[in-house]
């Protein structure tokens, strides 16, 4: 899966599990929503600066925006990964 794609899918989940919409991330980052929305979707290249103020913004460390098995629900904090074992 590309980078892109892990990181926007990784973002959505923890910006859900936060109870934030993409408004208010975009508040908290300095951006505007539809940033937001685009990073969800894969299609920005982000910088090392974005990935930060993203981590910051919905609770998570950087390095767990960018986790492929956090996509795959492998860390166990995917409600439907719980409900499949």
């Amino acid at each position: 899966m590309d980078i892109r794609q892990i990181f926007g899918e990784n973002l959505r989940r923890f910006r859900v599990q936060a109870g934030l919409s993409q408004e208010a991330v975009a508040e908290r980052m300095g951006v505007d929503r539809a940033h937001v929305s685009s990073m969800e979707r894969g299609q920005q290249n982000v910088t090392l600066l974005t990935l930060w103020h993203a981590s910051q913004a919905v609770g998570a460390k950087p390095a767990e925006l960018l986790a492929e098995d956090v996509v795959a629900g492998g860390d166990g904090t995917d409600p439907e990964d719980s409900a499949s074992s």
